[in-house]
């Protein structure tokens, strides 16, 4: 699938390409992104240039996995990263955002955006948030946005 970016009402969302890769590897030294993701730890810029060069295109071109580089419309600037990603027939969304930009709903409006899209454009019949137990943070997007808690994966 050829790549593509969607707007909402304050941001751009476009697929990450090799020049986020100095945004993104500051974004990732922040030790929320680090405790709630599977990210390497220490983050290394050889993993941001990896995520970027490889998984992000192999995603889109295998029609598996969608990243975008979420950016506010006026400034430009990172504000977070979401994608969809395809496990078994399942999809899954997930997303992060840059430490300076939390709290104020950008990442609740990617996730409603690329939800929507998902769904529309892509043919999803399930959408599927997972996190890990005690990510409050991840849960308060994923209820704005409509998700419902079905449960506890243990040992997942």
């Amino acid at each position: 699938m050829e790549p593509i970016s969607l707007t909402t009402q304050r941001l751009l969302l476009r697929p990450h390409d090799p020049s986020d890769e100095d945004t993104v590897f500051a974004a990732c030294q922040d030790v929320e992104i680090q405790r709630w993701t599977d990210f390497p730890e220490p983050y290394e810029r050889q993993h941001a240039a990896f995520y970027l060069r490889e998984l992000v295109p192999h995603g889109w071109n295998d029609e598996k996995m969608y990243h975008f580089a979420v950016e506010d419309q006026e400034s430009g600037g990172l504000v977070a990263s979401v994608n969809v990603h395809r496990h078994a027939d399942t999809w899954g969304i997930g997303y992060w955002t840059v430490a300076e930009h939390r709290g104020r709903g950008y990442a609740t409006e990617a996730v409603l955006a690329l939800a929507k899209w998902s769904f529309t454009e892509r043919g999803v019949q399930r959408l599927e948030w997972r996190a890990e137990a005690g990510n409050r943070a991840s849960w308060a997007v994923a209820e704005k946005v409509g998700f419902i808690r079905e449960g506890t994966l243990r040992a997942a």
